[in-house]
């Protein structure tokens, strides 16, 4: 098998990244027996699959002890169900109903992986190493997949839906385990405001992380979506957002889900031959996480990839923006190969195998 093994200082695209990342994950399902599948398309991408076996469940996305881990943790072992949004989309011919974790790209196996290895979090302490790296007590417990509100301005319109939404979040909050969300007591004025439920894909305490891997980018929207958030002039000077002006085409680009990488729930349609040049602003996810951490009173890491350059640059043309002067330093950024540095030997060796993430040098 043929790897690349670029150093971190010469970047790499998404696709490349994928390619690698299935050569490995293909090389490792046969040479180890694993049960696996491949989807279909110009760059197929690698499933695993669980296993009951005599001694040891095991699963190909997952280190060993990571998911033994996970499946002796209720909380955790939820996280595996999550479904994909391509699923209906992707053709593969595995005999079980794949999920997002399956899937040898997906950037939120890689952080269970780590964070759920009983050499990183066991006994409810994590290793001082990791701790003192990303400024968290030890005894703070990883949550994966929380749902933090992030107030929206509310318009007299919104008013009128305000008890409806309550509700339904009541209704719902149960199933992503939002604790925060649900009060006996009644509503002030600030759980009375809208709220935009976006995913955080770990909390570490006040520590909110987002984790990618081989996703292209950290999603657009227009500026008329991004100006919905109550605190957005008061965190980020709006002009200063990346941003970058669309022509409309006749013909758009098919999309390619051959990443397996969650889409967006409502993406855009297609652009008519008639309409205008519009502007969109980049980052709208990470202009997000930022909100988010802002309400929660919490701080913010992207997790990424050393090799991906242009993720890298998009988060600092964010933090650029950001003018509120007590909270930029709650933002961060750390890489996988910085992690990887403080991580126990094999945990270090089946990062290098499986994804080709290296410790970086001191």
């Amino acid at each position: 098998m043929t790897h690349n093994h670029q150093p971190a200082s010469i970047p790499w695209s998404a696709s490349l990244l994928r390619r690698d990342l299935n050569a490995r994950a293909q090389h490792l399902a046969v040479t180890s027996n694993l049960l696996h599948e491949q989807t279909t398309g110009s760059e197929p991408s690698i499933l695993f699959g669980h296993e009951d076996k005599a001694e040891q469940a095991r699963h190909g996305n997952f280190h060993p002890a990571s998911y033994a881990a996970i499946c002796a943790n209720p909380a955790w072992s939820r996280r595996l169900t999550k479904a994909h949004t391509a699923h209906r989309r992707v053709r593969a011919h595995a005999d079980w109903q794949w999920k997002e974790l399956d899937c040898a790209n997906s950037s939120d196996a890689l952080l269970m992986n780590i964070f759920c290895h009983p050499g990183i979090f066991s006994n409810g302490h994590l290793t001082s190493a990791v701790a003192n790296l990303l400024g968290v007590p030890a005894e703070t417990q990883p949550n994966f997949g929380i749902h933090p509100g992030i107030p929206l301005k509310k318009s007299p319109a919104s008013r009128k839906k305000t008890a409806h939404i309550i509700y339904q979040q009541e209704s719902t909050a149960s199933l992503f385990n939002d604790a925060d969300i649900l009060t006996n007591s009644p509503q002030t004025e600030e759980q009375q405001h809208l709220k935009d439920r976006t995913e955080i894909d770990l909390q570490l305490g006040k520590l909110f992380v987002e984790a990618k891997l081989t996703e292209s980018n950290f999603q657009t929207a227009s500026p008329r979506l991004i100006e919905r958030y109550r605190d957005l002039e008061t965190i980020f000077a709006i002009e200063r957002l990346p941003h970058k002006i669309i022509a409309p085409s006749p013909h758009p680009s098919a999309e390619d889900f051959s990443d397996l990488e969650e889409r967006s729930p409502n993406p855009p349609s297609p652009i008519p031959t008639s309409a205008r040049s519009r502007t969109v602003i980049q980052g709208y996810q990470l202009i997000r996480n930022v909100l988010a951490a802002f309400a929660s009173n919490a701080s913010f890491c992207v997790l990424c990839d050393a090799r991906r350059h242009d993720l890298v640059e998009t988060w600092y043309s964010i933090l650029s923006a950001v003018h509120h002067p007590n909270f930029t330093w709650r933002l961060k950024l750390l890489t996988w190969q910085e992690l990887t540095s403080v991580l126990p030997e094999d945990l270090q060796q089946f990062l290098e195998a499986k994804y080709g993430i290296l410790p970086a040098k001191p």
